[in-house]
């Protein structure tokens, strides 16, 4: 691990599972018009090939984590679930009456939030009503995000039998001092628990979330935390960067100092101790943050370069329309993205009228659509291609940029291809970067992005 060179790059930037990242989509938004046009452009190119993806965002949480950059409802009360079900419900209609056909749908996921803080039944109803106007693509996968502390063998069972065989648990930390300080307590036997009863049910692809760089996070703490976590042998492991931005995410994130973080070369060799101990568990490095067992889809995925990055991440699938539902959910038709009304109020109030509760947008220009996608096969396959539409000046300018990193050894270039090599591989977001026009052409004024190591 080379301090200077952590210490050279670790500076603000995007995580990309965008481009443009949403701070650079046009001021002036899109048009629903437009929006609209776009998804029925994607869905006549893609529903009979591929299908298309649904995001599902379940906003409420019954305790805040004090870590957690979601938009999310804080509430103990219950009853928010069916009007909130019947609203997601009423805005996939306007979407199925806006493509007319029935769409196949090749992924599911339930974000949030706490998709399980809704009942097994609730649960129940809100995909039965998904269905009662789609069929499922032949290489149909429904994924879900879990509280260990929210989730019971009901609600498992049930998501089991509605099709899903793949889930993912928001551990963070095993470290009762961190645990405290998140506000995020929760015991390794439940979450041991929770982890057998889904193999015993059936499910084959089983994820454990983990965070480095939280506060009063220690080696010896992230040794212990890591070694409870493959003690379970999770199919997938995301090891995520803390991102401490409290200046956007308020109240949450400012339960504890920053001089409580781990700093730079420190929280950098958090992620490298971590990334260590997965290899020496026989999970191999997936993109960015990401490992899994060589028996996963997600590891097939790289394998056959078919990995895929969005706005819920790394996933072993794409499709040119993802529709996000729910509020603040974010749809991408591949050539416009659209981003739902950030508060239940206002979301539920637009769904009522008839209206996709969209409030903000980005089509993407001819040039938006080239940077898309050599900043994705960075982000997935770690090179690009040349020739993927760049002309010779941006080609040019991209290079000089890049310099410095052929430089420090981080990339090779041929004439037809640049390669992110092992060592600039921590480096990718700062690679990117150097393809990102919109933050290059409109450097921000103050600071928008975490650190990106």
């Amino acid at each position: 691990m080379n301090k200077e060179l952590i210490q050279k790059y670790n500076i603000p930037g995007p995580r990309y599972t965008s481009y443009p990242t949403v701070p650079f989509w046009d001021k002036e938004g899109i048009a629903v018009a437009d929006w609209k046009q776009t998804t029925i452009r994607a869905f006549n190119e893609s529903n009979e090939k591929e299908g298309i993806t649904l995001y599902i965002h379940l906003p409420f949480c019954e305790n805040l984590c004090t870590f957690c950059a979601c938009h999310k409802r804080i509430t103990k009360r219950h009853s928010v679930e069916t009007p909130y079900m019947e609203t997601v419900l009423k805005e996939w209609d306007l979407y199925c009456d806006l493509i007319k056909e029935r769409p196949k749908i090749r992924e599911i996921h339930l974000g949030g939030g706490t998709p399980t803080f809704f009942s097994a039944n609730n649960l129940k109803k809100l995909i039965d009503g998904i269905f009662q106007r789609a069929d499922k693509f032949e290489d149909f996968e429904f994924s879900y995000e879990a509280h260990p502390n929210h989730t019971s063998e009901e609600q498992l069972q049930m998501l089991y039998d509605l099709g899903s065989r793949r889930n993912s648990f928001g551990i963070q930390d095993y470290d009762p001092i961190v645990q405290k300080a998140i506000n995020r307590v929760q015991s390794f036997e439940q979450i041991e628990k929770i982890h057998e009863l889904s193999k015993k049910i059936g499910y084959t692809s089983i994820s454990h979330d983990l965070v480095f760089g939280l506060p009063f996070q220690t080696e010896e703490s992230i040794r212990n935390t890591i070694k409870n976590t493959i003690a379970l042998k999770p199919d997938r492991i995301a090891y995520y960067s803390y991102a401490h931005v409290p200046w956007i995410k308020g109240v949450g994130q400012r339960g504890y100092d920053e001089n409580d973080l781990p700093k730079d070369k420190e929280k950098r060799h958090l992620y490298e101790l971590g990334k260590q101990l997965f290899f020496d568990a026989g999970y191999v490095e997936i993109g960015m943050d990401h490992f899994a067992l060589p028996s996963d889809s997600l590891y097939k995925a790289m394998d056959n370069k078919h990995l895929h990055r969005n706005f819920m991440g790394y996933t072993a699938g794409k499709t040119e329309l993802m529709i996000g539902l729910g509020m603040s959910s974010i749809s991408d038709s591949w050539y416009a993205f659209a981003q739902n009304e950030k508060s239940v109020e206002a979301y539920t109030d637009k769904v009522n009228e008839g209206l996709i509760p969209i409030f903000r947008g980005h089509l993407l220009s001819t040039n938006d659509l080239i940077i898309r996608k050599h900043i994705l096969n960075l982000m997935c396959n770690l090179e690009t291609e040349w020739n993927l539409g760049l002309d010779q000046k941006t080609k040019n300018e991209i290079l000089n940029r890049l310099q410095e990193m052929f430089d420090d050894g981080l990339v090779q270039s041929s004439e037809n291809k640049l390669i992110v090599k092992e060592k600039g591989r921590m480096f990718v977001r700062n690679i990117c970067m150097a393809f990102d026009l919109k933050l290059i052409n409109n450097k921000p004024e103050t600071r928008i992005f975490s650190m990106t190591i």
